[in-house]
């Protein structure tokens, strides 16, 4: 099969067991891709999903020519993500999650901020999240403003557009086992100093399927997150 073009906008999409969501998440993101009328490439990364998500991953891609469907052996939620933000092509990459909380009809605006910036992070709005999820939200905002010296409103939000530069220098400093690669992104991004735009994205509860992570185990792992980007940021910065 011949080598597709380079993209102009690659979409990195974790993805464990979704099955119940992941063809309309998929399909939707598609479709408003192709809106924008660039090329682009959609990456979901199928983290060792027990429930058929990744044949159904497999189908699509067989139907959608834009997607490619990667499957892996459950790694976690965060070097997924890194594997996807290395591999993927595009001049721009943009990461977001396979549960529909945040939806495409918003990328629009993020994408037509690209140019004032390095990062546009799109921050939850209008969050109707448990409370042990609000914590570990506010947990990575004052994470990145105490160790990197400022902040932003949503640190780890899976809604961003990073101009691809940009990322690659960043991902020099990030551990491949990073548990929250996002935040730490996130504070590495304020130190540098590069251009950061944030934009309100509404936030809906999931309509299929449930959280991977339970309220213990969200706050251990917010514990966890906030230990390694400490460990981050007390290291020497990249150049």
């Amino acid at each position: 099969m011949a080598d597709r073009p380079t993209p102009t906008l690659t979409v990195v999409m974790p993805a464990y067991n979704e099955a119940g969501a992941i063809r309309e998440v998929v399909t939707g993101w598609d479709r408003q891709l192709a809106a924008l009328g660039v090329p682009y490439e959609i990456r979901v990364y199928d983290d060792g999903s027990r429930d058929g998500t990744g044949d159904l991953l497999a189908a699509l891609a067989r139907e959608r020519p834009a997607l490619t469907a990667v499957r892996q052996p459950n790694r976690g939620h965060g070097p997924t993500i890194l594997r996807g933000y290395r591999e993927a092509r595009g001049e721009w990459v943009f990461q977001t999650d396979s549960d529909g909380e945040m939806g495409p009809e918003s990328f629009p605006l993020v994408w037509e901020r690209r140019h004032e910036a390095d990062l546009v992070l799109g921050y939850r709005a209008g969050r109707a999240a448990p409370p042990a999820r609000r914590l570990v939200t506010a947990v990575a905002r004052w994470t990145v403003r105490l160790c990197f010296g400022a902040g932003v409103r949503d640190a780890n939000a899976p809604y961003r557009l990073y101009r691809r530069a940009a990322l690659e220098r960043l991902l020099a400093a990030v551990s491949p086992d990073a548990f929250a690669p996002n935040v730490i992104l996130t504070g590495l991004a304020c130190r540098a100093g590069l251009r950061i735009v944030e934009v309100p994205v509404p936030y809906r509860s999931r309509r299929t399927g449930a959280s991977s992570i339970a309220r213990l185990k969200l706050l251990r792992a917010a514990a966890l997150s906030f230990l390694q980007t400490v460990r981050v940021a007390l290291s020497r910065p990249a150049r």
